[in-house]
């Protein structure tokens, strides 16, 4: 019997390293002395981006872990623990556990989409099947419909997070112990002005993530009652601290590297590493920029820095290696390749990638008006029933399906894009109206391909 081993998250997953090089003129800032206000603001613009001609691909897919017999029963972490063992995942991919439960392979970084198709495939068949196991079954949904959230790991990052967004309210308790993602992890680009250039992606990136959230919709359910949303999952992310989850600045004049200098340095301070958990929560509303200038001692480190980035959940994020698309929902039925596969082709394919700049181009004054983070909500709340979202999500998908032939995906998965089309892009819909009233006339869910 195969098994598998889960480590507790301790700080945000990444995919092994996916470009090398780095921001030109800009050097990482050394050890563990304080740091000022420049060189915090010089660290965080040497180690958002390392730049580097697209290329490399990494998938993070994240599942709701239920009860076979009964989806609605709790599942402690420790059920989890005990079912996972101790052995390997044969493709290099790494397993954590989330705070609520859920579970998360983050691929290894692979030179080609296929390759990385290839390899999370292989390796989320084997937690699939060592789940099963132990009568466990991981779900793609991006919130869980019945369960209430409730922590199950006990790290002191997870509880000074709760205790801070304790504060406002639970959608914080919502977004750490009962949401699931599918992140794509693509290289930031090279220091060039075309479309594999970092401006150009890191403003791309943005164009399209409201169309993707829209798209692939999948939690219209929490608590046992439809919550009137098609993506519950990103209402939750959008209840929290706003500076810790809005976009940082992305239109296609801005430089990536100072706007993610100024998101880091000017987004609240959430804990701080102390020696005794109860501790760790700061005064409220201090920006990592304000203790820079004393309004804590001691002076922050490099050390405080990680932490307070890995505290930090933007639609899109500087991962220095990779940029993480974070905004579409855990699929259904193992169809996380559709999502990777749309994204990527949009983003690094260069005929795909300007096509997607030209349909966005309405959708990009749309948002430029617009109070920040309106579209993103829109998308949230209807989904591809949003008129413009549905007319952009159409061209999007048409262009990414003209260049998939030619990244070498699978034909499998080129045939699971096209029908996934036709079921629910084509037709102004996402997967999670499938679990709506009345979705039974639509006919069969989308096919599940090979895992």
């Amino acid at each position: 019997m195969s098994h598998i081993s889960a480590a507790p998250q301790s700080g945000s997953d990444t995919p092994g390293d996916i470009s090398a090089g780095g921001a030109p003129g800009l050097a990482p800032v050394p050890g563990s002395e304080p740091l000022t206000e420049q060189q915090a603001e010089l660290h965080a613009a040497a180690t958002g981006f390392h730049t580097g001609p697209p290329g490399r691909v990494g998938v993070e897919i994240e599942w709701l872990v239920c009860d076979e017999a009964d989806p609605a029963w709790p599942v402690t972490g420790e059920r989890v623990n005990a079912a996972l063992g101790t052995g390997p995942l044969p493709a290099g991919g790494r397993v954590t556990l989330e705070p609520g439960g859920q579970l998360e392979l983050s691929s290894a970084a692979h030179p080609s989409l296929a390759r990385c198709i290839e390899a999370a495939r292989q390796d989320a068949a084997l937690m699939h099947d060592t789940a099963a196991e132990a009568g466990l079954v991981l779900t793609g949904a991006g919130v869980d419909a019945y369960r209430l959230p409730r922590r199950s790991l006990q790290l002191p990052r997870y509880v000074a997070m709760e205790r801070y967004f304790d504060r406002n309210g639970h959608w914080g308790r919502v977004m750490m112990c009962s949401t699931a993602s599918v992140q794509v992890c693509l290289d930031p680009g090279d220091d060039t002005d075309d479309t594999a250039g970092l401006r150009h992606r890191w403003a791309l990136a943005h164009r399209i993530g409201p169309v993707l959230l829209a798209m692939f919709a999948n939690s219209p359910h929490h608590g046992g009652r439809s919550t009137g949303w098609a993506s519950t999952r990103q209402l939750a992310w959008s209840r929290l601290d706003a500076f810790r989850t809005r976009p940082p600045a992305h239109d296609a004049g801005t430089d990536p590297r100072e706007a993610w200098a100024r998101y880091v340095m000017d987004a609240p301070v959430m804990c701080v590493r102390r020696d005794e958990p109860a501790e760790w929560l700061v005064p409220e509303g201090m920006t990592f920029r304000d203790w820079t200038r004393g309004a804590l001692t001691p002076a922050p480190t490099v050390a405080d820095f990680d932490l307070h980035v890995s505290t930090l959940f933007p639609p899109v994020r500087a991962h220095g290696t990779h940029m993480e698309l974070r905004m579409i929902d855990a699929q259904p039925d193992g169809t996380w390749t559709v999502p990777l596969a749309l994204a990527t082709a949009l983003l690094d394919d260069p005929a795909a990638s300007a096509a997607a700049w030209e349909h966005t181009e309405q959708l990009a004054r749309s948002v430029a008006a617009a109070p920040s983070y309106a579209w993103w909500l829109r998308a949230a709340r209807f989904g591809l029933n949003e008129p413009l979202l549905r007319t952009t999500a159409r061209a999007l998908t048409a262009a990414a399906l003209d260049a998939l032939p030619g990244m070498g995906v699978p034909a499998d998965v080129f045939a699971d894009s096209v029908e996934f089309a036709y079921r629910y892009t084509d037709r102004g819909r996402c997967p999670g109206d499938d679990l709506l009233p009345g979705a039974a006339h639509e006919g069969t869910r989308h096919a599940a391909p090979a895992r």
